[in-house]
C-alpha cells in the first residue's frame, strides 16, 4: 500500500522508534528528579544508570565515561577546548584542526580562538586529505594539537579515515575528537574501531528524540575544567541541570534497537539506497552522485542533475509527498550552497542543484517507488520549461 508521503531525509532527523516512544512515555508516567533520595528519585536516577550503561556498551567504554547532553552541538561545544585534559595532561592544547567537510557545529571551532583553528581539505571524492593532515602536523610539532573528524559526513555519507588519522594525531601528542553522528547504526561507531579519543552521539539521529546526545569518553581519566553549563553538579560535575530522565530513556531504547539491528539493517538500507540510484539514473542519465567512488554510509545519496536548481526540485518533490533535502540547509531552512561540495571542488553550478536522500528505520520499498516517480516528473517538467521554442 502506497505512502501518503515519503520521508527521506533522515540524516537530518528520523522518526522515534516504537521502542524509544515506550520508554519516554514510561519514564515520563514515573517521574522523580534524579538528584532526590526518595523512592521516585532514585527510580529516575536507576533510569539515567542503565541508559549510561547502553550507550557505553554501543560505544564501547565504561560508563563513567559517558556524559548526557542536550544533543551533539552542546557536546561538541564542550569538548573543542584548549581545556579539554585527557590521560591526567593538563597542557592546554594550542591547535585545533578541522576536515572542511566538518558540520557547522565543528567548523566554528568553538571556544578555540580563531587564530588557532586550521581547516583540512578534503580530496575530490570527499575524503580528508590524509598528506595535508601529515604536513599539518610536521608544522605544529612541539604543539599540542587537537583534530575534530567526522565518521562519516553528513552531506555525503563519505566515511572518515578517522582510524588512520588518529593513530597520526596521537602519535603526535594530540587526540582527536570524532562527530560520530551519522555513522551510529549505519557504520562502525566505537572506540576499538575508530581509535578515537572522544565520541559525540545525538539521538534523534537514530530514532531517539531530539534534544539529548552524549559526550564519550575512551580509556584514561579526562576533565574540562572551562565547562559551559555550571549549577549543581550533575552529570559528575560535566554537564549541570536537572537531566532530562524521558529523553536519555528514549535515547538509550533507540540505541538498543540499532545494537540489535545490526548488520541486516546496514544491508537493507543499502539496498533502497542502491535502487533509487539505479531509479535515479533512468530518469536523468547525465546526474553525477557524489562520493560514489569511496565508501560511504549505506542510507545516503547526494547528487545532482546538471541545469536543475536544487531549490525548484525539493518544491516539486515536496509537491509530489517526497521529502527530501538540499547539499546543504542553513537555520533558517533556506537553499544555500554546500560547504562540502565546495570543499570538494564540485563546480558552483553543478553544487547548487544538489539534493540528499537518506533512508532509516522507518523507511521502505513504496518510498523508493514514490521517489522514482515524483523525481522523473519534477526533472521532465523542470527540464522541459528551460527549451525555448524555435524562432
Amino acid at each position: 500500500m502506497t505512502r501518503a508521503r515519503a520521508y527521506l531525509d533522515h540524516n537530518a532527523t528520523t522518526p522515534l522508534r516504537p521502542a524509544a516512544r515506550e520508554a519516554m512515555v514510561a519514564a515520563l508516567g514515573q517521574g522523580g528528579n534524579a538528584s532526590s533520595v526518595h523512592r521516585e528519585g532514585r527510580h529516575a536516577r536507576a533510569l539515567i544508570e542503565a541508559a549510561r550503561e547502553s550507550l557505553a556498551r554501543f560505544v564501547k567504554t565504561q560508563p563513567k565515561n559517558v556524559y548526557f547532553t542536550s544533543g551533539a552541538t552542546e557536546a561538541l561545544n564542550l569538548a573543542l577546548t584548549p581545556g579539554l585534559e585527557l590521560d591526567g595532561n593538563k597542557a592546554p592544547f594550542d591547535v585545533l584542526l578541522v576536515s572542511a567537510g566538518e558540520h557547522a557545529g565543528v567548523l566554528q571551532g568553538h571556544r578555540f580562538p580563531a587564530a588557532a583553528v586550521e581547516k583540512l581539505p578534503l580530496t575530490p571524492d570527499g575524503v580528508l586529505d590524509l598528506a595535508a593532515l601529515d604536513t599539518a602536523l610536521a608544522r605544529h610539532a612541539g604543539r599540542r594539537v587537537l583534530l575534530a573528524l567526522q565518521a562519516a559526513n553528513n552531506e555525503t555519507g563519505v566515511l572518515q579515515p578517522v582510524a588512520a588519522a588518529a593513530g597520526r594525531v596521537q602519535a603526535a601528542g594530540g587526540a582527536l575528537v570524532c562527530d560520530a553522528v551519522q555513522a551510529a547504526g549505519k557504520a562502525a561507531c566505537d572506540f576499538a574501531a575508530l581509535g578515537a579519543d572522544i565520541l559525540v552521539l545525538s539521538a534523534h539521529k537514530i530514532g531517539g528524540p531530539q534534544g539529548a546526545g552524549a559526550l564519550c569518553f575512551g580509556a584514561g581519566r579526562h576533565h574540562i575544567a572551562d565547562t559551559i553549563v555550571r549549577g549543581g553538579g550533575q552529570e559528575r560535575g560535566l554537564r549541570a541541570g536537572t537531566e532530562n530522565v524521558a529523553a536519555i530513556a528514549g535515547f538509550a531504547a533507540a540505541t538498543e534497537s540499532l545494537a540489535e539491528a545490526g548488520a541486516i539493517e546496514i544491508a537493507r538500507l543499502a539496498r533502497l539506497r542502491d535502487r533509487l540510484e539505479r531509479d535515479v539514473l533512468v530518469s536523468a542519465p547525465d546526474v553525477v552522485f557524489f562520493g560514489a567512488g569511496v565508501a560511504r554510509l549505506p542510507n545516503t545519496a547526494n547528487f545532482a542533475v546538471p541545469g536543475v536548481g536544487a531549490e525548484v526540485l525539493l518544491m516539486a518533490l515536496d509537491l509530489e509527498g517526497v521529502a527530501v533535502s538540499s547539499g546543504s540547509a542553513c537555520s533558517s531552512g533556506k537553499v544555500k550552497r554546500s560547504h562540502v561540495l565546495e570543499a570538494m571542488s564540485v563546480p558552483s553550478a553543478l553544487a547548487e542543484g544538489a539534493i540528499r536522500v537518506s533512508f532509516g528505520w522507518s523507511s521502505e520499498e513504496d518510498d523508493v517507488d514514490m521517489f522514482r516517480i515524483a523525481f522523473a516528473k519534477a526533472v521532465e517538467t523542470i527540464r522541459s520549461k528551460r527549451v525555448k521554442p524555435a524562432a
